[in-house]
């Protein structure tokens, strides 16, 4: 069977054409998509504020 090899990014380019993105080149836990005042949560500001002051903050 005369089959002709790809090359990688030959055979990448096929499948997204097919399936469409599969593996996206950053996670979703690599990018930080949340705007900084919402990581901020109320949760967070109150155990800051119960650190003593002899522990820095």
């Amino acid at each position: 069977m005369g089959e002709q090899s790809e090359t990688e990014w030959e055979r990448r380019r096929r499948l997204a054409e097919i399936f469409g993105d599969v593996e996206p080149s950053v996670s979703s836990d690599e990018r930080d998509d949340a705007p900084p005042a919402s990581r901020d949560s109320a949760a967070d500001r109150w155990l800051r504020s119960q650190v003593p002051p002899h522990h820095g903050g």
